[in-house]
């Protein structure tokens, strides 16, 4: 079976920029894919090659095995839901649903009742009367969503659609999003820069940078395998240990990646294997309310943060800024990674 999207080193140049650089990967049918990097880095200009916005300036862009060149928005099986929802603002719910059945002169009763169905599919039965103005953000989401699926396309593609939400809006969204995903069935391709975003709802992602694929896989992949000092640093929070501190530590080659939450005080850690241990001075103490983040300078010539839970009602104040300490970690938790050589 032909894969949904199919890039062959693709590029894309905006003058002397080249927005993408020699990109090939593909992207499974039923896939919920998700680009992630930070503004710049490609991610929302593969997003506009598939939607038909962008042409490539080289290489190959194929749709479900048909390649796209000079193949017209209108005439690729994708719809596309934009963060700033783009609703008409003088229709009603349900006729801003409908819309794109109204062109295609689908007749007006049909297209209602197509609408209806979308509407109770996200979850919005008896708001079509409404004017969008009358909606709360995530409700406009939603109406943005029923509108781009109605047409039932087999690509659908989303473009940061959580970004003007609240934290917890976003949240509730990202779940009911993967669930409307599952019940479809149909490929979602999906560009933003929140890693919690891409960690929690994809099935795979890649992590772009200065137009470039650093590195694509699983979530879990991604966050516990960094490739590169870049995604270690991007996809979540990691100590970054170089070269001259990790033959210090454990007689490694740098760089190394540790992630915060892989580190103990040497007195809690409790796993089979021998730690790494690591003194140093505590340089910042920060209560984030669930967790407490750990600032260090290690006596091996790093600095390195590590995070604990605050599961312990009333527990004794740990350590504080000026205190000399003892970490330790396993073995394990330590990644070699290639790029830029820090800590």
């Amino acid at each position: 079976m032909a894969a949904a999207i199919l890039f062959e080193n693709v590029s894309r140049r905006f003058g002397t920029v080249r927005a993408v650089d020699n990109v090939s990967f593909e992207i499974a049918d039923g896939e919920f894919f998700s680009m992630l990097g930070p503004s710049g880095s490609g991610k929302t200009t593969c997003l506009r090659l598939i939607a038909g916005f962008e042409e490539p300036g080289a290489g190959r862009l194929l749709i479900h095995g048909i390649d796209t060149a000079g193949v017209p928005p209108y005439e690729r099986d994708v719809n596309t839901v934009f963060q700033d929802y783009a609703l008409f603002p003088h229709m009603s719910v349900l006729d801003n649903v409908a819309y794109g059945l109204m062109v295609r002169k689908v007749p007006a009763a049909e297209r209602h009742a197509r609408a209806d169905e979308m509407l109770d599919l996200v979850k919005l039965s008896g708001l079509g009367g409404r004017r969008p103005s009358a909606l709360s953000g995530g409700q406009r989401q939603r109406v943005a969503l029923a509108r781009a699926l109605i047409n039932r396309p087999r690509v659908l593609l989303l473009d940061e659609p959580l970004g003007a939400l609240d934290l917890k809006l976003r949240e509730q969204m990202q779940v009911e999003l993967k669930a409307l995903q599952r019940k479809l069935g149909i490929t979602f391709v999906y560009v933003t820069h929140d890693q919690q975003e891409a960690l929690g709802m994809s099935d795979r992602l890649a992590v772009f940078n200065e137009g470039k694929i650093e590195q694509i896989g699983a979530p879990q992949d991604i966050y516990e395998r960094p490739a590169t000092a870049f995604v270690a640093d991007f996809v979540g929070n990691s100590n970054l240990i170089g070269r001259a501190a990790a033959q210090r530590l454990a007689g490694l080659a740098g760089p190394l990646s540790v992630r915060p939450e892989k580190i103990n005080f040497a007195a809690d850690y409790s796993d089979v294997a021998p730690p790494v241990k690591a003194a140093g001075t505590v340089l910042e103490v920060q209560y984030l309310g669930a967790t407490t983040r750990y600032e260090v300078e290690l006596e091996a010539g790093a600095i390195v943060f590590m995070v604990r839970q605050n599961v312990t009602t009333g527990r004794a104040i740990g350590p504080r800024v000026g205190d000399r300490i003892e970490l330790a970690w396993d073995p394990g938790a330590m990644l070699q990674v290639s790029g830029d050589d820090r800590g």
